[in-house]
């Protein structure tokens, strides 16, 4: 080990004083005939930057979740690089219409890498990019590098990078085997694909809920590429795809891009001719959904890209359906290809790119779209939920304002008609007029127009549903009071300082900084105790839900009230002093009403048949959203766990095998009888649907009588005829029954992510109906026409009581990529209040 590391000290000695190291002068080997470890490329990026720092900078903008380096590489010009700085902030300058370009200023070019780790190639040929950069010997790059600057970041994803490469490296022998059905293209639970969480970081663009995407697109906003592009892979019998993209296209991308998008793939086209390489454009990657690496950027100005390479589970060589064999050398290959050909159009066409980015952001400064503003209305209850929506817009940069006191007239989006509403000064007021103007659009628009119902991802997000905060669409200008510049903390009242005593600390129920806080309490062995009916006190009303800190149980606590403080603090709750438990209105602190909150010890099954995602979401609640303990299970192992050993028991989407065990399923419910809770979402419930104990799948309506038309089909129309019976994610007003703990701090509504068939008879007996669907259409998104018919008059959201337990039901993923906050509430519900 000590001869390894000097002779890699050695080496690295030797190419910095002698010359620029080729990958495989590096490594020891040829790209594509190993998998390189993340630190390896780390290595050789950083040995590159040692040999020529005229014209490569390394910056690291992070760290992943497991501690590995996130890292980009500026490669220009040495005149060019001396002028970083410069460049970048006459940039920002054209964006925010503070200056112009001065004559000279490169382009920026930046090229994001295995964003998903096990589409390894890029990283790959990400290292044959940065050499072909720099190589003394390549005049052709180094022209294009007199006016471009280029950004590569070489992983995005380094935690699932290393998950596949080192699990790969561990079971390929002395050669690959091409055989597809061999061990080494069918890898295991959980795969590389996502980060640490199991959240798929190119859904995440906009809504930056992982630790990678925070860090990543706070420095991506500091810079704001003219042309971005995001290298992935697919199905390793694809060709290769690169833009022009699919339709549907989102209506804010101009013509400009469309057109630029052709002119890089005809260029791409030519050396792909030359190879005789297969590929295809204008096919399944559409330009739609706001949180992907092309449309993010798009949305921002930029040219923005997906390239995919046939290759996932491919390993480094696969044999495909038409009797060829793909290597990870050809792959490495085709990334290399299209990187470079990227850059070239890029330099060739800096003029032009950066006229069309000033133009897009001149149209941007003066308001994008019919509405000229966004009036935000919440009320008390709604502070967490306007706080995290507040904390989105800062994160992409996008400005807003208190509101003038007035009038106006607006969409109201909760009954989704035009009404008449006074503007107050606490109100926050979102603009059109400014920088973000066509990413605000997108991401608040009550309806996406849809050019194409075949799209690739959800088709509804508007943020005033996802976050549960009343909002209203204005058409005309609306007065603008002070900036907010970030989290305004004047919107934080401080709590009380000590003092004298109170009876009790109330907690209001009303968002994930009150679940936090209860959490922490109830870890420091606090006993607390919940209101399941509205009171009032000292002039001021509570809602259900409310948590109450009493001294009751609690006296033999040190500094007790010292310490809710500093917790209150610490989560940004507001908490409300009370001087009596004989309330003015409502029931007494001591009555059989109000409940206590017991700490219970959660499991979530996981592994080998549930959804990775699925279980992400959960893992990443408890662990980054909460901070409640959770312990993960595997579903193979739940046969032999102690079932009572856990107060609840989580069922993310997924199939799971222990309840087709007798044995196994009548243990389950045992438990459940004698007071176990299990919280199930999406599919865990219809798996427990085919149970005799629980609530039935609703049955489809096939009354309507058959006519010869229904059965006659043209085969080229297949993919849309299969559209009417989908939804590939839309927005439907669910009503709740907010007088059921799986419903407390929310009004009688919510807003739910429907992106499946599913919906459930009433529960008829011995459980509560608690969110279903009337006949309403959905509020936004493609819902086709015979599944729109079935949705109605059901169930989504439900508890039933068995024995002494009980069991959740949540059928839509209410924790959706961690972006849906107005769910993240109803599962705090399931877990601490269901049953207790």
């Amino acid at each position: 080990m000590r001869r390894y590391f000097l002779a890699s000290f050695l080496l690295i000695t030797v190419f910095t004083i002698a010359q620029v190291p080729s990958p495989e002068q590096f490594l020891g080997y040829k790209i594509g005939t190993r998998f390189t470890p993340h630190f390896r490329i780390v290595d050789y990026y950083k040995a590159v930057a040692a040999a020529s720092p005229s014209t490569v900078k390394l910056q690291q903008y992070g760290t992943t979740n497991e501690g590995r380096p996130l890292l980009v590489a500026f490669v220009s010009s040495a005149g060019n690089l001396a002028n970083l700085e410069t460049i970048r902030t006459n940039n920002l300058a054209v964006v925010n219409k503070t200056g112009t370009y001065p004559a000279g200023q490169p382009a920026i070019v930046w090229l994001s890498y295995n964003v998903h780790g096990n589409e390894p190639s890029s990283s790959e040929a990400a290292m044959l990019t940065l050499y072909a950069l720099v190589d003394p010997s390549n005049a052709q790059t180094k022209q294009y590098l007199q006016n471009t600057v280029a950004v590569l970041d070489p992983c995005i994803n380094p935690d699932g990078r290393d998950r596949y490469v080192n699990w790969y490296n561990s079971v390929v022998g002395k050669t690959y085997d091409p055989s597809p059905i061999a061990r080494e293209h069918n890898e295991p639970w959980p795969r590389g694909r996502a980060n640490h969480y199991n959240f798929d970081l190119n859904r995440d663009w906009a809504w930056q809920t992982q630790k990678e995407s925070q860090q990543r697109l706070a420095f991506y906003n500091q810079w704001l590429p003219q042309v971005h592009v995001d290298f992935h892979e697919q199905g390793y019998n694809q060709p290769y795809y690169f833009a022009p993209a699919a339709e549907p296209f989102h209506e804010v991308i101009t013509k400009w891009q469309r057109d630029f998008q052709s002119t890089i793939g005809r260029n791409h086209a030519k050396y792909f001719d030359e190879k005789g390489w297969l590929y295809f454009t204008k096919e399944r990657f559409d330009l739609l959904y706001p949180s992907y690496g092309d449309t993010y950027p798009l949305y921002n100005g930029a040219i923005g890209m997906t390239y995919e390479q046939g290759g996932i589970g491919a390993g480094l060589g696969v044999l495909l359906d038409n009797g060829d064999t793909l290597t990870l050398v050809d792959r490495a290959q085709h990334h290399f290809t299209t990187g470079v050909s990227t850059i070239e159009v890029v330099s060739k066409n800096v003029e032009r790119l950066k006229k069309e980015f000033a133009d897009y952001f001149t149209a941007a400064n003066q308001g994008v779209g019919d509405y000229k503003a966004f009036v935000l209305k919440p009320g008390r209850e709604d502070s967490a939920r306007l706080s995290a929506l507040l904390q989105l817009l800062d994160r992409n940069k996008i400005h807003y304002f208190y509101g003038r006191p007035g009038t106006a007239r607006g969409l109201n989006y909760h009954t989704n008609k035009e009404e008449s509403f006074a503007i107050g000064s606490t109100d926050i007021v979102v603009p059109s007029a400014q920088p973000k103007s066509n990413l605000l659009k997108v991401l608040f628009e009550p309806v996406t127009k849809l050019t194409d119902s075949a799209t690739y991802d959800i088709t509804a997000w508007a943020l005033p549903y996802v976050y549960g905060v009343p909002t209203f669409a204005v058409k005309s200008a609306v007065a603008l009071g002070q900036q907010v510049n970030g989290i305004d903390e004047g919107r934080k009242t401080a709590n009380v300082s000590a003092g004298v005593d109170p009876y009790a600390y109330v907690i209001p129920w009303n968002g994930i900084p009150s679940v936090k806080l209860v959490g922490a309490l109830l870890q420091k062995g606090i006993k607390l105790r919940f209101a399941t009916t509205p009171f009032e006190s000292s002039g001021r009303q509570f809602d259900r839900g409310s948590v109450i800190v009493l001294k009751t149980g609690n006296q033999y606590t040190a500094n007790l009230w010292q310490m809710v403080r500093t917790l209150a603090n610490e989560n940004g709750v507001q908490l409300a002093s009370v001087a009596s438990g004989f309330v003015d209105k409502g029931l007494d602190f001591g009555s059989s009403s109000v409940l206590p909150v017991k700490a219970r010890k959660v499991a979530l099954l996981t592994g080998d048949g549930v959804s990775s995602l699925a279980a992400g979401e959960v893992w990443h609640y408890f662990e980054q959203v909460i901070n409640y303990p959770v312990t993960l299970i595997n579903a193979t192992d739940a046969g032999r766990m102690t079932w009572s050993d856990y107060d609840v028991v989580i069922m993310p989407d997924g199939a799971y095998r222990f309840l087709t065990d007798k044995a196994s399923g009548d243990a389950f419910k045992t438990w459940i009888n004698n007071g176990g809770h299990v919280v199930a979402l999406e599919g865990a419930v219809a798996q427990l649907s085919k149970l005799d104990w629980s609530l039935k799948t609703k049955k489809a309506d096939d009354a309507e009588p058959k006519e010869l038309a229904d059965y006659i089909h043209r085969y080229e129309a297949r993919e849309r005829d299969a559209l009417s019976g989908s939804t590939p994610g839309s927005i439907f007003r669910v009503q709740l029954d907010n007088t059921h703990p799986l419903a407390f701090g929310y009004p009688d509504y919510y807003y739910t992510l429907k992106q499946d068939a599913a919906i459930y008879d009433f529960i008829k007996e011995d459980g509560w109906n608690v969110g279903v669907l009337r006949k309403d259409k959905p509020v936004a998104g493609f819902v086709g026409t015979s599944l729109a018919r079935r949705l109605q008059n059901g169930l989504l959201f439900g508890v039933q009581d068995i024995g002494r337990g009980s069991v959740t039901y949540l059928t839509d993923d209410v924790l959706f990529r961690s972006f849906w906050e107005n769910g993240k509430l109803l599962f705090a519900n399931a877990v601490f209040f269901v049953g207790q």
